[in-house]
């Protein structure tokens, strides 16, 4: 290298070194050279952070460790996953499924045959309760499991509660309230409760209680895993009730406002007892086979007028006569029925 050359390098170097290092000074000469290097500067920092907020950073992938990790074996691929806190992945894809109660009354309780018109001081009376008090040791075995999950359940109050929550779900059918009746019966009981209740009005009144309501019977159940528990109650309900039922056109059709009966009755409610928030609710109803069937409902119809609703039409003209306009005979034409 000559040393003109070697003079005129040093002399560039030198000139670009102040160039930078003043910008003061060089903008005097240069401006344009100044503008490329605060390009990227705004003039007021007021909204320096809503500006930079604007710019998304987007992790690139790393192919060149993908291309690695197809080499690697099972164990080494799962080893890295740890580290990474991923969870492997699985072929299937499962939807979850929540089961809210059971589909029917687990170990129905059998109601024994003349329950409440037989005294206790009789022998059949005496009999019915010695097969109860047999028939209590899976309910004593139902009643820990449930007091090791519920610490306050209490018979008694329990019991109180079912007649306070069998009087609410009967006001709600009355008021055609679904959104309160589905918090007060399970979803197996909705449907059988509502059936035939379209356009009809329900009377229903709750006078008293002829007895305490009892817890008669206790049984629990697991469904898909042991810890998912069901719990069921069946309570006796003895009671007097108004029931009356009419149509939409305002017909009787079942009971009546002014009759009050005795109702003796045996209510099943089922509780979520490993759901947190889980609460009893109607699920069913027990109806012995010794029980005189009920009452068959009063169907009223419109019987119509037959001679004003469907006249007999007039007779069909079989014959028609025409005068001859000519010789005055008649001309008979049968005409084809």
């Amino acid at each position: 290298m000559s040393s003109f050359n070697l003079v005129r390098c040093l002399t560039e170097a030198c000139w670009n070194y102040n160039l930078f290092r003043r910008p003061a000074a060089s903008a005097i000469f240069l401006p344009h050279i100044c503008q490329q290097r605060g390009k990227h500067k705004h003039f007021n920092p007021k909204f320096r952070k809503e500006r930079g907020e604007k710019i998304l950073k987007i992790k690139l992938p790393d192919f060149d460790e993908q291309r690695r990790d197809e080499k690697l074996s099972l164990e080494e691929i799962r080893s890295k996953m740890k580290e990474k806190g991923i969870v492997p992945p699985r072929d299937w894809s499962e939807k979850p499924i929540f089961v809210s109660c059971t589909a029917n009354v687990i170990d129905p309780y059998v109601p024994p045959e003349g329950d409440g018109k037989i005294s206790v001081v009789t022998g059949p009376g005496a009999k019915q309760i010695y097969e109860t008090i047999g028939k209590k040791g899976k309910s004593y075995m139902a009643l820990r499991k449930i007091r090791n999950i519920d610490y306050e359940f209490d018979v008694p109050t329990v019991a109180q509660k079912v007649q306070d929550i069998y009087i609410e779900a009967q006001n709600a059918l009355v008021a055609k309230d679904e959104d309160k009746l589905h918090d007060l019966v399970t979803e197996k009981a909705f449907p059988e409760m509502t059936e035939n209740t379209k356009n009809k009005t329900i009377v229903w009144k709750f006078i008293q209680q002829l007895e305490p309501p009892r817890i008669v019977h206790i049984r629990t159940t697991e469904l898909v895993s042991k810890s998912n528990i069901f719990a069921q109650i069946t309570c006796r309900l003895h009671t007097q009730q108004i029931l009356a039922v009419y149509d939409r056109f305002g017909r009787l059709m079942h009971g009546s406002e002014d009759t009050v009966k005795d109702v003796l009755e045996y209510v099943v409610l089922e509780k979520h007892l490993t759901l947190p928030h889980g609460s009893w609710k109607l699920h069913g109803k027990i109806i012995p086979d010794w029980m005189p069937p009920k009452e068959s409902i009063k169907k009223t119809y419109h019987l119509p007028d037959v001679d004003k609703d469907f006249p007999e039409p007039p007779p069909s003209k079989s014959v028609q006569e025409t005068d001859s306009s000519s010789g005055g005979e008649s001309n008979v034409t049968a005409i084809p029925a």
